[in-house]
C-alpha cells in the first residue's frame, strides 16, 4: 500500500490585492497544521472504475481527488496511471472539516498527485504538478510544494518558501459552513474598493509570530473575515476574543502558548 498525509493549512493573513478576470489576487501567509490532516492511500483491489472511499455525500464529477486524477491522465496520457487504478482503490481518512478555511479538499488532491507520481514513476516536475493542481484549485500549488510556511500571492500560484518552525496552533471550528465562493462574491460586492495596498507593506517579510503579535485584529488580518461575518453573520456569536480566521473560514486559530 501506498499513503500519504494531507494536512490542513491556516492563513496567518490573508489580504485581497486586487481584482483580475473574475478572480481575487492575493497576498498570504499560509501554515501547514502539523497535527490535523487527513490520509490518501491507495489499498490493492481489483476495480473496474476509479474508485474513492471517505468521501461518501460528495459526487465523484465534484471530487478534488477525482479532478486530480483526471488532469494527470489528460495530460500525461500514461497508462501506468489507468492501471494502476484498476489494481487500486483510493481510501481517504478524513479529520480536517469542510468548508472551514482549512484547505482539506485542496490538500487532499495535492497529496494524491503526490503520491501518484511516486506510485506510478511519473516523469513530471513539480512545478508541472503545481500547474496542473493550479487548475483544480487555488491552493493546490502550495500543498504541492509542501512547505510547512510560504508566502501566496497572485491567484495562488505564485508561492514562496518562507524559512519559519511552524506555530503549534489551536483550532476552533463551529458547526458553520462557509462557502468560499459565497464569502468571495461578498467581499466583492462590499469591500473590494476598501482596500488599501499600502496598509500591509512587509507584512510578507516577517515571521507568523511576529505578525499574530504585532496586528492582534483578525478582521485587520484577514480581509475575508468581514466578509464572511456579512454573509454567515451567525459567526458573530460564536467569534472568540483573542482568536484569529482561517481563510473564507469557518476555522478560528490561536498558538497553543498563548491559548487561554
Amino acid at each position: 500500500m501506498y499513503t500519504i498525509k494531507a494536512h490542513a493549512k491556516v492563513n496567518i493573513f490573508l489580504k485581497i490585492t486586487g481584482h483580475k478576470d473574475g478572480y481575487h489576487t492575493i497576498l498570504s501567509r499560509f501554515m501547514r497544521v502539523e497535527n490535523l490532516y487527513d490520509t490518501i492511500t491507495f489499498v490493492p483491489c481489483k476495480c473496474e472504475t476509479f474508485t474513492i472511499e471517505g468521501c461518501e455525500g460528495i459526487p465523484l464529477e465534484s471530487n478534488t481527488i477525482y479532478k486530480a486524477y483526471k488532469v494527470l491522465n489528460d495530460y500525461t496520457g500514461d497508462l501506468d496511471i489507468l492501471n494502476f487504478f484498476y489494481a487500486h482503490k483510493v481510501v481517504v481518512t478524513k479529520h480536517i472539516p469542510s468548508q472551514a478555511g482549512l484547505g482539506g479538499g485542496s490538500s487532499d488532491a495535492a497529496a494524491f498527485m503526490r503520491l501518484v507520481k511516486e506510485a506510478c514513476r511519473l516523469m513530471v516536475t513539480t512545478e508541472e504538478l503545481v500547474d496542473l493542481g493550479s487548475r483544480i484549485g487555488a491552493d493546490l500549488p502550495f500543498f504541492i510544494y509542501n512547505y510547512p510556511s510560504a508566502n501566496i500571492s497572485g491567484f495562488g500560484e505564485v508561492v514562496e518558501a518562507f524559512e519559519e518552525k511552524p506555530l503549534a496552533l489551536e483550532l476552533y471550528t463551529p458547526n458553520i459552513g462557509c462557502d468560499t465562493t459565497v464569502v468571495y462574491k461578498t467581499f466583492k460586492e462590499y469591500l473590494l474598493n476598501d482596500i488599501s495596498l499600502c496598509s500591509f507593506l512587509g507584512w510578507e517579510k516577517l515571521d507568523s509570530r511576529t505578525i499574530l503579535d504585532m496586528i492582534a485584529d483578525p478582521i485587520i488580518l484577514n480581509d475575508l473575515y468581514a466578509a464572511s461575518l456579512i454573509a454567515y453573520p451567525e459567526l458573530k456569536k460564536i467569534a472568540k476574543e483573542g482568536w484569529f480566521f482561517s481563510g473564507s473560514g469557518s476555522t478560528f486559530f490561536k498558538p497553543i502558548s498563548t491559548a487561554k
